[in-house]
């Protein structure tokens, strides 16, 4: 298969470059860049004038419920809902039924996600069942094909085990991803912790609970000397720890989701568990610290912590599970938030969505240059649309962001040199 993309801007961090020019892809790999490109023998020509081309979106912190849950998702739906939003590739979370915390669950999610639309990269489990006590065979797990490790949907209780996991992880070869969050300070609480969760009656969860565990990762990293990501933050405070540590030499990197640069605790005034995650929502200053962080280079990955729910179980506020989902509208919704206010140019966020987490996990891909896998997404940056539940691809709907309008839409998405998604 030959596909000629003409006359598109090219913004490709990882090679410093940024600029019209054509792609021809061949047989899976970006064969050759460059002005006003001729080949006679492409299967399909694409006309990308107005579009931007960057490398296929990587997001390192999805769920995808396969095994055990699939009425939420699944792998060939999640893959569907990935590639309508420029993703090319994603890690999935073990915090399935049964846990992935085993060679033979690995193998299953890698044989089942042959047949999807994304490329699917296996996370296990820290401990054995997701219970913070014995730690899993992280030799195994690599073997199998995991690319990291987290417990996350639950936190490592202990630190003692979280700090053997750091080093017998990073000796397999796999990056640890830590979720924060202590239950005994959460203690039943379903929101953030505040003016708000007051006026509602509702049992808060207090910031301390990331706080304390984002700070107990980098003290651990610190006197380890070992590597250690920090899933989804959304706290100041977590928020400057974080930057002290890596401006010290702290083996620290991060991500965050758009939800925690967009949206506030004030959207639960109406009581609609779709504005409901893990961790919650917080104040207009939560907001604005991770948006800093964005802007100052000490987040390095925008991730989704796609999380699909049934619409029975969302329909009761106080009971409904944590988690929204997102892989449809990240780059819109980042386009919108940062692009478009000029907070961030489009190299950093090429960088944040495409770049950084392929680093971190070690994953092929994330850049634009000849001899790469083709993987690539294309977008108009100046598309308004509106995000309606019922559209997205996902099994589930459960979307923060519904009936909100976006700047920045996915025109098309190519994963090894195949057109895998279209805007029509």
């Amino acid at each position: 298969m030959v596909i000629h993309l003409k006359n598109g801007y090219l913004i490709d961090s990882a090679n410093s470059f940024e600029g019209y020019s054509d792609i021809l892809i061949r047989d899976g790999e970006i064969a050759k860049v460059g002005a006003e490109l001729d080949c006679p023998d492409a299967d399909r020509v694409i006309d990308c004038e107005g579009l931007m081309v960057i490398p296929g979106i990587c997001d390192m912190h999805v769920h995808f419920r396969d095994p055990g849950q699939t009425h939420k998702e699944d792998i060939i739906t999640g893959g569907e809902a990935a590639v309508a939003g420029g993703v090319t590739a994603v890690a999935c979370m073990p915090n399935t039924s049964p846990v992935v915390d085993n060679a033979e669950t690995v193998r299953y999610i890698i044989e089942k996600a042959k047949k999807s639309k994304v490329r699917v990269y296996p996370v296990g489990s820290i401990t054995k069942g997701l219970q913070g006590e014995e730690l899993c065979d992280f030799q195994e797990l690599r073997n199998a094909g995991c690319v990291a490790v987290s417990d996350d949907g639950r936190p490592v209780k202990n630190a003692k085990t979280m700090a053997r996991a750091m080093v017998k992880a990073h000796y397999a070869g796999l990056k640890v991803i830590s979720h924060c969050e202590d239950l005994d300070i959460i203690d039943g609480g379903i929101m953030n912790s505040g003016k708000v969760s007051k006026e509602l009656g509702v049992p808060g969860m207090h910031r301390l609970s990331e706080d304390i565990i984002t700070s107990r990762e980098i003290t651990l990293a610190t006197d380890l000397e070992m590597p250690i990501h920090i899933a989804h933050v959304s706290t100041i405070t977590s928020m400057q720890n974080i930057r002290i540590a890596s401006r010290y030499g702290t083996m620290v990197t991060s991500e965050t989701c758009p939800h925690y640069f967009m949206l506030t605790d004030e959207k639960l005034r109406t009581r609609d568990a779709d504005y409901r995650m893990n961790p919650p929502l917080r104040t207009k200053d939560d907001v604005r610290a991770i948006t800093e962080g964005i802007c100052d280079g000490t987040i390095d990955c925008i991730v989704t912590d796609h999380a699909p729910h049934s619409a029975e179980e969302k329909a009761d506020f106080l009971k409904a599970p944590n988690g929204v989902v997102g892989l449809e509208t990240s780059l819109a919704a980042t386009l919108t938030a940062l692009y478009h206010t000029g907070k961030v140019p489009l190299q950093r966020i090429v960088a944040l969505m495409c770049v950084n987490p392929r680093k971190i996990l070690s994953l092929p891909g994330g850049s634009l240059g000849e001899g790469d896998i083709a993987d690539i997404c294309i977008f108009d940056p100046n598309e308004e649309w509106k995000v309606v539940p019922e559209k997205l691809h996902s099994k589930s709907k459960n979307t923060c962001f519904k009936g909100k309008v976006l700047t920045g839409r996915v025109k098309y998405t190519i994963v090894d040199g195949k057109v895998v998604y279209e805007d029509k």
